[in-house]
């Protein structure tokens, strides 16, 4: 991954990470900044699944690299939720 790969998944994290948060039922206990963290790291981690799969480069929109993403982002989103209850 090249940097500029990597800026366009920070600044695709930002919008992943909200719909991660948007996808989890119920009220979230963690912040929008936690919330915008996962959504990074989901997208970096998605981007290389999605490389390891073949799906990360196709001729039009990569749907199914955002769907990667996404559910990556909702699960890091309800697993901080999660341990944050637990305090």
């Amino acid at each position: 991954m090249e940097i500029d790969g990597i800026i366009s998944a920070i600044v695709i994290g930002i919008v992943i990470g909200i719909l991660g948060r948007l996808v989890v039922p119920g009220r979230q206990r963690i912040g929008i900044l936690w919330t915008i963290l996962v959504g990074i790291v989901a997208a970096l981690i998605g981007s290389a699944v999605a490389a390891g799969f073949g799906v990360a480069d196709t001729g039009g929109v990569d749907w199914v690299e955002w769907l990667i993403q996404i559910g990556l982002a909702a699960v890091g989103v309800a697993a901080l939720d999660r341990s944050k209850a637990g305090r």
